[in-house]
């Protein structure tokens, strides 16, 4: 192997490293919010958020989405489509239901 594949995979291993102990930190931060004294509405959305950033890095750095920019684009918006759909659904049975149209 040259020594140019041999950085590149260094550099690839010192990242997933870095990574790994984000996922670890957030871990402990996530443990840590739930004996926090908050209301269940804040713990929730901290929790979300927390959630939110860990999924981010295993999607981006793990299952290398990191530079399919395009296609990540096209899955936030069909699940945008999709979420739209399911919640009109009860609305438009229920209209229908109680026979207001």
């Amino acid at each position: 192997m040259s020594k140019e594949t041999d950085h590149s995979i260094e550099h690839h291993i010192q990242t997933y490293i870095r990574v790994f102990i984000a996922l670890g930190f957030l871990t402990v931060v996530t443990v840590a919010v739930s004996y926090l004294e908050v209301s269940f509405i804040e713990a929730f959305f901290l929790a979300i958020a927390i959630a939110t950033i860990k999924g981010s890095l295993v999607l981006g750095f793990f299952m290398h989405l990191i530079s399919e920019k395009k296609a990540i684009i096209w899955m936030l918006a069909a699940t945008l489509v999709t979420f739209l759909i399911l919640m009109f659904i009860p609305l438009i049975w229920h209209t229908d239901s109680t026979g207001i149209y």
